[in-house]
């Protein structure tokens, strides 16, 4: 297989899976869910949409290793084991962000609007008082600080970060029709995915 198809293969695989991806995390879909299972769907909702990710990425890992393309670089030490604890501290940052944030991932909430009875408020704590999507943050550090490129990965990375960025600004629409008027606030003072010195929440 040449180069150009093992690397068009992977970008349609990942196309693939950002619409399924895409699909299971609107609104419209979770809202038809509910109405067809019920109450039975808000406990097991996200460990689905986690475990169908998950299901879905193995194939691509698969794909990137069997046709990784040619070597552009491997980062020598000590800068490697640098990007390899850059990696961990961001996978921690997305620990940490799901912690600080559960009740942004309940689908009941998700689909209840700012005024009515069940909405909780926006009450940003932890990492969310300095960066609005830390998930971007620690996605884009994650794959960014691979010690090592290949040709088929540089690719593959560059449509991952596409993606996230696009997914990122879903993930602010469904914020908005989650918490109203509160989210923009709160999106006018901390920003996006970079802390700013003098940015953050509460406001000064």
């Amino acid at each position: 297989m040449s180069p150009v198809e093992s690397a068009l293969i992977l970008v349609v695989y990942l196309a693939c899976f950002a619409a399924v991806h895409s699909l299971m995390a609107s609104l419209p879909f979770k809202r038809r869910a509910a109405k067809i299972l019920g109450r039975r769907m808000d406990p097991w909702y996200p460990a689905i949409f986690s475990a169908f990710a998950f299901v879905m990425i193995a194939p691509l890992v698969y794909l990137v290793y069997l046709f990784p393309g040619d070597i552009l670089y491997v980062a020598p030490s000590p800068w490697r084991w640098a990007m390899v604890a850059g990696q961990v501290l961001a996978g921690l940052l997305s620990i940490r962000a799901f912690i600080d944030a559960l009740h942004r991932f309940k689908v009941p909430l998700q689909l209840s609007g700012p005024g009515a009875a069940e909405a909780k408020p926006l009450a940003p704590r932890g990492v969310y008082r300095w960066v609005r999507d830390p998930f971007l943050l620690s996605g884009f550090l994650i794959i960014w600080l691979t010690p090592f490129m290949t040709t088929n990965i540089l690719i593959l990375y560059a449509a991952v970060t596409v993606y996230l960025y696009l997914g990122s600004l879903h993930w602010e629409r469904r914020l908005l029709a989650q918490f109203g008027d509160e989210y923009r606030t709160y999106q006018r003072r901390v920003p996006r995915m970079v802390p700013w010195r003098g940015r953050g929440w509460p406001p000064d």
